[in-house]
């Protein structure tokens, strides 16, 4: 019977074209995280190659395949389009194909899997690479049906017999049979259900450029405390999770009928392959055994994410989406935005994030003000200890220790927030990239020259007990060692900041945010905690 379908049915090629898309030839060139470029200069919902033209913007989305997901995701790169794409044409080392189909809605998927087929309905507005291959119904209110063919369980068994191997080329797309008489719109309404609920789980992360605000705090009722609020979102992800699973069951039981694949397959979709990043069997895998509380741990980092965000003016808790994420802007751009902010963006974009207690108003400080202000004065306490727990640390163990590394990992080494670092990590201080401006640097030596003076004051307190005859003598002894280390670091962030920082404080060093974060990154060496994996 499956054989048969070959024969008894119109190939999807027929009615629709199966098309690779551009290689740019630099990519490291061309290509963006979306989110390291100026917005300004973002394109998102470009529906013609005219209308990308008339924007006058430099980046637009780029399809470039990436993991397992489907029905709609994987909206994590721009591509260098400007003046269609002169820079590129004009480099001799690009093959734009299919450039007529730029900019139209399609049905698109990835080249290469590691296991599954996956494939995503994709809005009006994107270019597509080789690694994002895409088919353009001929008749374009159909893409539903085409969407639901090949996110159907047939279109992978289709697919198992064209080519078994891992790589799904357009070719063999192409080859794949569409049922003559099918309920069309019943599987417009799954499909357009699926596509809603795999947009707003993609949208409930910053990484989304459709972002507007946390799920955790949209979640919570007045009065609630975090872990009510976070148990009214887990819930909230269940039933997403579940009425995914059943619309996904539902189209293949659609499409096994209209092939008569009965005796091939059954229209069961196993829990892991429900493709919701709130899933934890889909996003860490069914092998993992602490999901629920992974989970958890990764609800409340990106809650403090989204708080550094709000520190920062990148987010605010009381306007939806990106506030300041043009090159340059400050808090006068943020104010005309957000005129009466219940908490305000520091002004100087510098955020110090210490080890100890105690040295000044820090990340620490901030963070716990955006919990008071976010969910309540009363509740702090609460929370607090709610955050802690789930974390498995203290709020400045996990900000000293943690944060950067998740950020980076999160961000996929493209990073919006750098970390200055003296090299014995004893100071740290956050930026925030799109507000970078020349005397960033300057800003930062004075937050460290401030810090080296509170531990001066130390020093001398410990000083001053290590030679008093009336402390008992064991203190004593400890006061001196405590005061050792303290001039040692003294000694070290000096050298950091007359041998390091004083020198790039001085060079006013510009930003190019088209350049991305890499080569941007490679301007204040010695100067930024290293990103592992990302050279010098």
């Amino acid at each position: 019977m499956l054989r048969q379908c070959f024969v008894r049915f119109p190939l999807v090629g027929a009615s629709a074209a199966a098309v690779c898309g551009m290689t740019t030839g630099e990519n490291a060139r061309f290509v963006r995280a979306w989110h390291e470029v100026d917005r300004s200069r973002l394109r998102t919902d470009a529906a013609s190659p005219a209308a990308a033209r008339q924007s006058g913007c430099t980046w637009f989305p780029y399809a470039k395949g990436g993991e397992f997901r489907k029905w709609y995701g994987n909206a994590d790169y721009v591509v260098n389009w400007h003046d269609d794409g002169r820079d590129i044409v004009a480099s001799g080392r690009a093959y734009p194909r299919a450039r007529q189909r730029y900019f139209s809605p399609s049905v698109s998927w990835s080249f290469l899997s590691s296991a599954y087929f996956g494939v995503r309905q994709q809005p009006p507005g994107f270019i597509f690479d080789m690694a994002g291959c895409s088919l353009f119904p001929d008749a374009p209110d159909q893409i539903s049906l085409y969407t639901g063919a090949l996110c159907a369980k047939t279109a992978s068994l289709f697919l198992q017999v064209l080519n078994p191997t891992l790589n799904f080329q357009v070719n063999n797309v192409a080859s794949i049979p569409l049922p003559a008489q099918i309920d069309v719109n019943a599987i417009q309404a799954i499909v357009q259900a699926a596509v809603q609920i795999g947009k707003c789980d993609w949208d409930g992360h910053e990484t989304s450029w459709d972002f507007t605000t946390l799920p955790l705090l949209s979640a919570a009722c007045p009065g609630d405390t975090l872990a009510r609020a976070y148990t009214r979102l887990r819930a909230r992800w269940q039933g997403m999770t579940d009425t995914m699973q059943r619309l996904e069951e539902d189209n293949n039981r659609l499409f096994i009928n209209a092939y008569g694949l009965h005796d091939e397959l059954t229209p069961d979709v196993p829990v892991r392959e429900i493709t919701l990043t709130c899933n934890p069997a889909y996003r860490y895998g069914p092998r993992a055994r602490d999901g629920e509380a992974r989970l958890r741990a990764d609800t409340v980092a990106e809650l403090l994410h989204y708080a550094v965000g709000c520190l920062f003016g990148r987010y605010s808790l009381d306007a939806p989406g990106l506030i300041l994420a043009r090159q340059g802007a400050g808090p006068e751009a943020y104010f005309a935005r957000v005129p009466h902010p219940r908490l305000a963006p520091v002004r100087d974009n510098v955020i110090p994030v210490l080890e100890e207690d105690g040295l000044g108003d820090d990340i620490v400080t901030a963070v716990c003000q955006f919990l008071r202000v976010s969910f309540g004065a009363a509740q702090f306490e609460e929370n607090l200890a709610f955050i802690e727990r789930v974390l498995g640390k203290d709020l400045r163990r996990w900000f000293s220790r943690d944060f950067f590394d998740d950020h980076v990992k999160r961000y996929r080494k493209r990073p919006v927030y750098w970390m200055f670092s003296s090299p014995d990590g004893h100071f740290n201080a956050l930026v925030y990239m799109h507000r970078y401006h020349q005397d960033t640097v300057s800003t930062v030596l004075a937050s460290l020259r401030q810090f080296i003076a509170r531990l001066e004051h130390e020093q001398a307190r410990l000083r001053k007990q290590a030679n008093d005859a009336g402390t008992p003598p064991g203190q004593r002894i400890r006061a001196q060692k405590e005061s050792r280390a303290v001039a040692a670091r003294i000694e070290a962030l000096r050298a950091w900041a007359d041998g390091v920082l004083h020198p790039l404080a001085q060079q006013r060093i510009a930003l190019d945010l088209d350049e991305g974060v890499r080569r941007n990154y490679r301007l204040f060496a010695g100067a930024l905690k290293p990103i592992r994996g990302v050279p010098d």
